[in-house]
């Protein structure tokens, strides 16, 4: 049984939606985030980023910063650009690219559930960062970016969310990344009954984005020593089916061989890999245990050799914890993929050719691209309790701030 509440969003009116809805502030360089707080005064940045034009400068991720972030957060609200439905709501959501449409709802998740494990994980969280967000959460006092979750497909859903969706939505514009966002606000006591009843049903949930949220969430939860608000027994979610989810490859960029010539590199590689040269069109790899590697403007495909790795194992058998250890680390001296300075990381929209770019900038001296890991794999993971190699997925839909805030003292 999965829990899911309505609640009352605080959200932007419909002719700023547009306007107000924004990637997390980290998604954006430097120039981009100064120039899109400079020109549009609606943009959400600027209650993440109260500070912009102004001498009074606090600590990064102080008390101090995060109460001017609340106080520019009721600033919106007073100036009308946010508003706050009267009734408990479900949120519908949808995401369309040219190749695929995501559908989700948002609505409240359960902290209980996630304690008790009922909400899967696949991955590590940082006891500094988990500390920062529920610090965060004490003086804001809202959710902002929803958690992505996702399920096994429901029929029943899909038949009420394709009968919502057939009305106009609250919510209809496009970003820059040429992806639609619609949004449609479900306050029907039926369909809110109905959408409980079917998550009733549903007796898995896993954490597809935002673990770092969940336990902020989770660490919040259990520092209230009064609690003002049932909302503060939940965190902002999107659900999501399975089938909607995208997984794509999240590749590898090192910036030197460690101190090895091209061809002492190769050498050592070929004891783990079988080693050949592309020299088709195609550089992408076509299956698992199947990684792409550039280096010195060739690709190779490199299929790792049977006995090398633990095919049984639900983490050692992932391309993303072999390259690890029967290269990266051994071959390159790269064991910590979270710390060390030599690793970046590309996502699979970019392709082969964002790899190729990398390495012929100079910046990088060989590039590695894998095949994505499926659901199956990932629910794997999370279901023998285990954790995912670092940056192993890119999970869309990447949703956006803004759109749907979660108060949590009211």
């Amino acid at each position: 049984m999965t829990v899911i509440k309505p609640f009352r969003a605080i959200r932007p009116t419909r002719d700023k939606a547009y306007l107000v809805a924004t990637r997390p502030f980290y998604a954006y360089n430097k120039t981009v985030l100064k120039a899109k707080l400079e020109h549009n005064p609606y943009t959400f940045l600027h209650v993440i980023n109260p500070e912009f034009n102004t001498e009074d400068k606090t600590r990064p991720n102080s008390p101090e910063r995060f109460q001017k972030i609340r106080n520019k957060f009721d600033e919106f609200i007073r100036e009308g650009i946010f508003m706050q439905d009267e009734e408990n709501c479900f949120y519908l959501y949808r995401q369309t690219r040219e190749d695929h449409a995501y559908v989700g709802i948002i609505g409240g998740a359960s902290i209980d559930q996630y304690n008790s494990g009922h909400i899967k994980k696949h991955e590590d969280t940082l006891s500094e960062r988990e500390e920062v967000f529920s610090n965060f959460l004490n003086i804001v006092a809202f959710n902002v970016e929803p958690v992505l979750l996702f399920h096994k497909q429901h029929e029943g859903l899909d038949d009420l969310y394709d009968h919502i969706m057939n009305i106009r939505p609250e919510y209809e514009f496009s970003s820059w990344d040429k992806v639609k966002h619609e949004v449609w606000v479900v306050r029907d006591a039926d369909q809110i009954e109905r959408i409980q009843r079917y998550y009733h049903e549903i007796e898995r949930v896993y954490i597809a984005d935002g673990h770092h949220r969940c336990a902020s969430s989770a660490r919040y939860h259990e520092s209230i020593e009064h609690k003002t608000s049932p909302n503060q027994d939940l965190f902002l979610a999107c659900f999501i089916s399975e089938e909607k989810l995208q997984i794509l490859d999240f590749n590898r960029l090192v910036r030197d061989l460690n101190g090895l010539t091209t061809a002492d590199f190769l050498k050592q590689v070929s004891e783990h890999f079988l080693v050949t040269k592309i020299i088709t069109e195609e550089v992408a790899p076509l299956g698992l245990h199947e990684i792409s590697m550039y280096i010195d403007k060739q690709w190779y495909k490199l299929t790792v050799k049977e006995g090398s790795f633990d095919r049984f194992h639900a983490v050692h058998r992932l391309d993303t914890h072999i390259l690890t250890q029967n290269l990266l680390d051994p071959i390159l001296g790269i064991s910590d993929l979270k710390t060390d300075k030599r690793i970046n990381f590309i996502q699979g929209r970019k392709g082969m050719e964002g790899i190729e770019e990398a390495v012929n900038s100079g910046k990088y001296a060989v590039g590695f691209g894998l095949f994505p890991v499926t659901v199956e794999h990932l629910k794997r993971v999370s279901d023998e309790n285990l954790i995912m190699p670092p940056k192993s997925t890119w999970i869309e839909p990447k949703l956006r701030s803004g759109l749907t805030i979660f108060p949590l003292d009211e």
